[in-house]
C-alpha cells in the first residue's frame, strides 16, 4: 500500500468522527419542525471542528486524487 492509502484511511475515519461530533441539530426531527432558528453562527469549538472538518474533507479528496493519478 502507498502513503496515499494510509491517509486517504485515516483522513476518511478523522472526518468520520469529526462529522458525528458536530452537534448540529438536537434530533432528526429539528430539521422538519419549526423549533429553533436554523441559521446561527459556529462559535468556538463548534467553529473549529466545523473548520477541521473541511480541512479533512479536502485532504480526502486530494489523496484520492493523487492516489488515482500517480498510481
Amino acid at each position: 500500500m502507498s502513503i496515499y492509502n494510509y491517509i486517504t484511511i485515516f483522513s476518511v475515519l478523522l472526518m468520520t468522527l469529526l462529522i458525528l461530533v458536530q452537534t448540529r441539530g438536537a434530533s432528526l426531527g429539528a430539521g422538519i419542525g419549526s423549533t429553533g432558528e436554523v441559521n446561527t453562527e459556529r462559535r468556538g469549538t463548534d467553529k473549529t471542528i466545523y473548520q477541521l472538518t473541511i480541512v479533512t474533507a479536502l485532504v480526502f479528496v486530494v489523496s484520492l486524487l493523487l492516489g488515482v493519478i500517480i498510481g
